[in-house]
């Protein structure tokens, strides 16, 4: 029995795009740790998840986001955050699984979907068109193939000897056709080719490339659909590989141990926020009124957008009371990360 195999035209574009990813993966390898500081790490972790989530129309930013992993209270829709919790669990869970394993990743889905659907980590029992606005753009294989699809994808993930590069993207194209879940199939397909590039380049795990697809949505989506009517993978592998390249390219570029998250704070660290770290110091817990005096500072809203916020969404001071921001009795301390910034500054 010959094995399934997914139809792709290698074309010389994704030949000098592999050549020109491996280039800048090497570069990126050879940096020197500051550049890959668990701090920096996080925060492209986050990003990536914010990216993924936004894609599916989820409204949370980077900063709330950040927020929710940290424990803080977020206004925002419950199923929202819980898609952010879900999420950031699969990705921590990666190092556990095998891109091939069946059982694996029916527990990704589990983790990635609990509390948002019934039937998550159970491959769908239903039909399922995909819509852009009112336009159907795909119908999906019906229920009763959808494990022999997967099964044969999967085989094929273990035994293929096609480039790390290439497989990825052809999985990640062939999964979203299959659409084997009922919901959760992107960030899924998004995720799978994160674990299969990761194993293959540990650095990538960290690689926020979700980013650059959701600014480039549209692209992404008419790549799918291109793929789609030539029945091959092809049009979507080398829009995929491309972005790897953009986010890589972004990854190098970037400034070292700083990220989206704290790119205010770290702008701000050595004025306004450096001085309200140092009020804080050797102190016990201070109201804003008793900070404000501290600092000199008579103008509430400029204290609250200028000093508190940053340094609150860096994580460098917290609240007394988080489960009660506005009460009058709320103070503010440093966290032992905030220590430690206190005494650099």
């Amino acid at each position: 029995m010959s094995r399934y195999q997914p139809p792709l035209t290698l074309t010389t574009r994704m030949l000098a795009l592999i050549a020109e990813i491996s280039e800048q993966i090497g570069k990126l390898s050879a940096m020197d740790d500051s550049r890959q500081t668990p701090q920096l790490r996080r925060g492209n972790r986050i990003r990536t998840i914010q990216a993924s989530l936004a894609i599916e129309n989820n409204t949370l930013s980077v900063e709330q986001v950040t927020a929710v992993l940290a424990g803080k209270r977020v206004l925002g829709l419950p199923k929202e955050i819980q898609e952010v919790r879900n999420a950031f669990t699969a990705y921590e869970s990666m190092p556990d699984w095998k891109p091939g394993n069946r059982a694996h990743l029916l527990s990704a889905h589990e983790l990635l979907m609990h509390g948002l659907i019934d039937d998550c980590g159970q491959l769908r029992r239903t039909g399922v068109g995909i819509y852009r606005g009112e336009q159907l753009v795909h119908m999906a294989p019906p229920p009763s193939r959808i494990a022999h699809l997967i099964d044969e994808l999967l085989a094929w993930l273990d035994a293929s000897d096609w480039h790390p590069l290439i497989v990825s993207c052809v999985f990640h194209y062939e999964f979203e056709f299959i659409h084997p879940f009922a919901d959760g199939n992107g960030r899924m397909g998004r995720l799978w080719q994160t674990l299969i590039l990761s194993q293959w380049r540990p650095v990538l795990a960290y690689l926020p490339v979700e980013a650059v697809i959701r600014d480039q949505q549209d692209a992404y989506y008419a790549a799918l659909s291109a793929a789609d009517r030539m029945a091959e993978s092809t049009p979507f592998v080398e829009f995929m590989l491309q972005a790897l390249s953009l986010a890589l390219q972004e990854a190098i570029s970037a400034e070292p141990a700083t990220d989206q998250v704290t790119d205010q704070v770290t702008d701000q660290v050595t004025d306004q926020v450096a001085k309200l770290l140092g009020a804080l110091d050797g102190a016990a817990p201070l109201s804003i009124n008793d900070l404000m005096g501290k600092l000199g500072l008579a103008h509430k809203a400029t204290f609250r957008a200028n000093y508190l916020k940053p340094a609150l969404t860096a994580m460098w001071i917290e609240m007394t009371d988080p489960d009660s921001p506005t009460s009058p009795a709320q103070r503010y301390r440093l966290t032992e990360t905030g220590k430690r910034m206190a005494v650099v500054q």
